[in-house]
């Protein structure tokens, strides 16, 4: 929806006059570091004094979890309710809005201060968390094996398989193409014979099964034309058409992504998300289906050319409505998403690619959403999500499958694609099967933290900094905290057979037995199979 600036008030196209736009300067203090609200720039955060950077919020999540939030390790915060840009430029930090009002402080003198302040008084957790089988069990995902040929023969041979080389059983999530097109969420005929009949059977192996969903409807369907006359899809900023031969007067907008173009549902409209849960539920209750992955949603899509139901919304708005659909299904996953944290809903990290650098990302990005107060977190699909880098199995590097897998065993949750079993050698398949094991083993333990930080907004795991205040370990980006007593620390460079572990003070026990005295920078052996993680000895 177009805004007008008429003399520092935002004007909505619907003659709405919304509140003005704020603007708040501030210097850095010295040894002064910032944590920001976007999951996919983690690794860049934290911000220091060198730091020169700019990211505008305004329709653009930068394809993932987003918050309008800046956090401090001396305690400082700042939050708005709206969009913001933020700029670090050497020592000085500008934030503005386009329209509402900046809030900032300070609570206590480290980000543990700053973060417990901004999660109880902005996003406070609501005492529910997703599915339990999120955390408790690894997660697999179709896609990666199948692309966009999603049909019953091939799942039900990649479950079996699954099966069949020893890794547990837990969520299984059908992706993109299952559906006879999009809007129209029935399973295509030509692909699945017996959709009921293939849920039994995944039942009976002991998978939970989530579909792929999005927001988009694909024009010229008949369900496109129904929900055009019916009013609920984004219009066209001139709203209606005068053909003769249309059957609606109401002018959808067309909205180009990753797959075509294609009108999209009005969120903003509550018939909107009548008939999107009469279509869900209707999966749940025909098929047996147990939940979703919410894909799309990106605020980018919202920002020219829109116009909705609901007057005087942001883009960001339609990504916050497309989220809170996902409440309806404890058993969800969301890719992006805006001011959602606290809320039960499983927050992937943004497809990354098949290289060292990517998997040097997941760490830091996965500590960002927990800095952000995101706390049911996913890092992306082991070996990477992005399924181009798959094509060639000549370039798949099993090195890389192996550490992720490392990284991804004890996060609040691990998630196959890429069937390790079908591209490693049996030395390499079996890591990754005992990674799978331990994730299992530790699934009580997460899930307890997971049911912790929906009463306290405690993340499930926490950077160094924030789970140790005042210790410099601010820059500390290559491990993290499960909990607040075991440090994880997996490998994210290529042919390492070595790396150093900060331990804070206290006596450590590593999973191999030894012990180490802690507070200081220990040097440990770290051949492929291992995954060094310490337990801190009371």
């Amino acid at each position: 929806m177009k805004r007008l600036v008429i003399a520092g008030l935002t004007l909505m196209a619907g003659l709405q006059l919304s509140a003005m736009a704020d603007k708040l300067e501030l210097k850095m203090l010295p040894g002064e570091y910032w944590w920001a609200g976007l999951s996919s720039k983690g690794h860049e955060t934290p911000y220091d004094a060198t730091s020169k950077v700019s990211y505008e919020l305004y329709g653009d999540n930068k394809g993932n979890q987003a918050q309008p939030l800046l956090l401090s390790n001396k305690g400082r915060y700042v939050w708005s309710e709206q969009p913001i840009k933020y700029s670090f430029d050497k020592g000085t930090i500008t934030v503005t809005t386009r329209e509402g009002k900046i809030e900032s402080g300070a609570k206590g003198n480290n980000l543990a201060g700053a973060f417990g302040h901004v999660s109880k008084t902005y996003f406070p957790s609501d005492g529910n968390i997703p599915d339990e089988l999120l955390f408790t069990h690894p997660q697999y995902n179709t896609w990666i094996e199948l692309m966009y040929d999603q049909n019953e023969e091939d799942i039900l041979a990649y479950a079996q398989a699954i099966i069949d080389q020893g890794y547990p059983p837990g969520v299984l999530m059908i992706d993109d193409n299952w559906q006879e097109d999009y809007g129209t969420w029935e399973f295509s005929p030509r692909r699945f014979q017996d959709p009921k009949g293939m849920m039994d059977k995944l039942h009976a192996m002991g998978f939970k099964v989530m579909l792929w969903m999005c927001p988009f409807v694909s024009a010229d369907s008949a369900d496109f034309r129904q929900l055009a006359a019916d009013g609920l899809l984004l219009l066209d900023p001139q709203k209606t058409q005068n053909i003769l031969w249309a059957n609606t007067k109401n002018k959808a907008a067309v909205i180009r992504w990753w797959n075509g173009a294609s009108a999209c549902l009005d969120l903003s409209n509550p018939k909107t998300q009548e008939w999107f849960k009469k279509k869900l539920d209707y999966l749940v209750e025909e098929y047996g289906v147990d939940g979703f992955k919410f894909d799309a949603g990106d605020a980018r899509f919202y920002t020219e050319g829109v116009v909705s139901w609901q007057q005087d919304v942001s883009p960001n708005d339609h990504t916050q409505f497309f989220a809170e659909f996902g409440l309806n299904y404890p058993l969800n996953e969301y890719r992006a998403s805006w001011k959602m944290a606290g809320l039960p809903l499983a927050q992937r990290l943004r497809d990354k690619g098949h290289k060292w650098e990517d998997l040097a990302k997941l760490i830091p990005d996965q500590m960002s959403q927990s800095v952000m107060g995101y706390a049911y977190t996913c890092p992306d699909m082991i070996g990477g999500g992005e399924y181009r880098s798959f094509l060639n199995s000549a370039v798949i590097d099993e090195e890389l499958v192996v550490r992720s897998a490392q990284v991804h065993a004890l996060m609040p949750m691990m998630q196959f694609s890429v069937a390790p079993w079908r591209i490693l050698s049996k030395e390499n398949q079996q890591i990754c099967l005992d990674m799978a094991n331990l994730h299992l083993k530790m699934g009580d333990h997460i899930l307890a933290l997971a049911k912790e930080a929906s009463k306290t907004g405690e993340p499930i795991v926490k950077p160094m900094v924030l789970a140790f205040p005042n210790g410099g370990y601010e820059t500390v980006k290559d491990q993290f905290v499960l909990g607040n007593d075991i440090i994880v620390a997996p490998v994210v460079e290529k042919g390492a057979r070595s790396r150093s572990v900060v331990l804070p003070a206290g006596k450590w026990k590593a999973e191999d037995g030894q012990i180490y005295a802690g507070g200081k920078t220990v040097e440990i052996d770290v051949s492929l199979k291992r995954l060094p993680y310490f337990k801190v000895i009371r």
